[in-house]
């Protein structure tokens, strides 16, 4: 089975890619569902709090469509930066003190209730920032499933002992593997070479038709054995890269295969 999933952002987020597109992300989203209409495919779309207070009327649409199932991101997405920066000097945990997490996870859940009369029960963290406090918040809170994890060797979800699934990311990830808009390969390089990054895949990034072909070349392989499928995909970095040209063609092939809302995960404890 796959899982695609979509993060979406605010745009008084204010996001560095914000001069390199014509269109709010929630309005890019919108443009992404027809090819989900097109092809089939169900998404599990994490979208910030401020979608649902600062720019509902371009959210309705993505949370009624019933290809779509609505998860929380944060609702102010570890903003301002310094504090969540000189917290995590101090402490090794970015999120923030336990109440501070516990407000913002509870406040994207409740104004995504008050918009849409469901509650969300997946959970992905803002640029995948985990804490140490987030699977037992979120089991507090009701969440299911938590995704903020990127693991090559994942095959589904995975129960963890505060009473929440982990359901890790195993096919590589758009945002931080492609070169698009400031992230280009000067800039790569130096992030790369200053923070030591890397994720499970490595810390190379490509150009939108080599990611393509990767993606679909792990998720063939994985279909091809029968093993769980779970990907992130930003609508916006597809169509800064080239107007979701390429991801139509990952999109296709999820098509032709079964594929599901986080909802519909088999889940044993």
């Amino acid at each position: 089975m796959i899982y695609l999933t979509c993060d979406v952002h605010n745009q008084s987020l204010n996001m560095s890619y914000r001069s390199y597109h014509d269109k709010s992300e929630l309005q890019v989203t919108q443009e992404f569902i027809k090819l989900l209409e097109k092809y089939n495919v169900k998404s599990t779309m994490f979208l910030t709090g401020k979608c649902f207070t600062e720019e509902w009327e371009d959210a309705r649409p993505i949370c009624d469509h019933p290809l779509v199932q609505i998860g929380g991101h944060n609702y102010y997405c570890f903003e301002p930066a310094i504090v969540h920066r000189l917290w995590g000097k101090l402490t090794r945990n970015f999120s923030g003190p336990r109440i501070y997490q516990r407000h913002d996870i509870k406040k994207t859940q409740e104004v995504i209730f008050q918009r849409t009369g469901k509650r969300a029960t997946a959970w992905r963290n803002h640029t995948l920032l985990h804490g140490p406090n987030t699977e037992s918040i979120l089991a507090e809170l009701g969440f299911k499933i938590c995704a903020d994890e990127v693991r090559a060797s994942a095959n589904g979800p995975e129960w963890h002992k505060d009473g929440i699934h982990n359901f890790p990311v195993n096919i590589i990830p758009d945002y931080d593997h492609i070169y698009h808009a400031d992230r280009t390969e000067a800039w790569v390089k130096a992030w790369v070479n200053e923070w030591n990054w890397s994720d499970d895949f490595g810390s190379e990034s490509y150009y939108i038709e080599q990611w393509t072909d990767l993606v679909l070349t792990q998720i063939q392989t994985r279909v091809a054995e029968n093993r769980t499928v779970n990907l992130i995909i930003h609508p916006i970095t597809q169509y800064i890269c080239d107007k979701l040209m390429s991801v139509e063609r990952i999109i296709k092939f999820i098509g032709s295969q079964s594929n599901g809302f986080y909802s519909e995960l088999p889940m044993g404890k």
